[in-house]
């Protein structure tokens, strides 16, 4: 199979950055790296007769499975700890006091991965709620623009490493041993409370109600100023007054453009009233 040419890794490049908002510029090793493999098995002998056929395909198929393949999805449970305890803390009884008549939470993870974080989020609000919960709509959403995490997140299935971080009481609730394997399902409780959909964050949100707290953690890293700004905005304008925006403790958010007030490191929040 022939070399990638610098041609074929700005066409990709130029293709991730105007579908989905991803900058893979100065990336020219990854993009070959993890697409290598997969041309050479699938028949095409250059990176150009594979984009052909990506975007001459109808059905998407082609697209999804190279956004899976270049999208990274670096995930664990109770990541970024600080921030579950401030849910706990902070958002929580301010949501609880603002829809005391509603019962409505409206928490979004916009970048599940493979489910650790939703799943976690989910466990903080039933831990929170306590004997109440049945009384209260906390649903959380969950979306991705990989389709292969977003399986793994539904399938919920983590091995004895991953889920040892959890406390033991959140593990006997919301786990099961697979006795078969070295590993651990998530229970049908706590599967219903996230609901996991493909959604790509450059799209227009579908939104019909005002969010209360959204975590974009970890995906802004891959955007260039302008994206992040459009999304920031985008955001901004899908929350309700008072909601908070969780994003990852490596980020940040530009002043000059940012409409929220920033809170603490890596938290943000509209004002309330505006």
């Amino acid at each position: 199979m022939a070399k990638m040419t610098d041609e074929e890794y700005l066409r990709i490049a130029r293709f991730l950055k105007g579908r989905y908002g991803i900058d893979m510029s100065r990336k020219k090793e990854i993009i070959s790296g993890r697409l290598e493999n997969y041309i050479r098995a699938n028949g095409w002998n250059t990176y150009t007769e594979y984009m052909n056929a990506v975007e001459k395909d109808n059905t998407g198929s082609l697209e999804k499975k190279l956004v899976n393949l270049l999208s990274t999805n670096h995930t664990y449970f109770m990541r970024e700890p600080e921030h579950f305890t401030y849910l706990r803390q902070v958002v929580l009884p301010w949501i609880r006091k603002k829809e005391e008549r509603t019962r409505d939470v409206r928490i979004w993870c916009g970048a599940s991965s493979t489910g650790e974080e939703p799943y976690t989020i989910a466990m903080v609000i039933a831990d929170y709620f306590g004997l109440e919960h049945g009384a209260w709509d906390t649903q959380v959403l969950a979306t991705d623009v990989s389709t292969d995490v977003l399986r793994r997140a539904m399938d919920g299935v983590y091995s004895s490493e991953q889920v040892e971080v959890l406390p033991d009481n959140w593990k006997r609730r919301f786990f099961r041993k697979i006795i078969s394997e070295d590993a651990y399902r998530v229970t049908d409780e706590l599967k219903n409370e996230v609901m996991y959909r493909k959604f790509n964050l450059m799209d227009d949100f579908p939104f019909r109600k005002k969010l209360h707290a959204v975590f974009l953690r970890n995906v802004m890293i891959y955007f260039d100023e302008k994206t992040k700004k459009e999304l920031i905005q985008k955001v901004y304008d899908a929350m309700e007054p008072g909601g908070y925006l969780f994003i990852g403790q490596t980020e940040s958010i530009n002043k000059e453009y940012c409409p929220f007030e920033h809170v603490r490191p890596s938290v943000y929040r509209k004002k309330e009233g505006k």
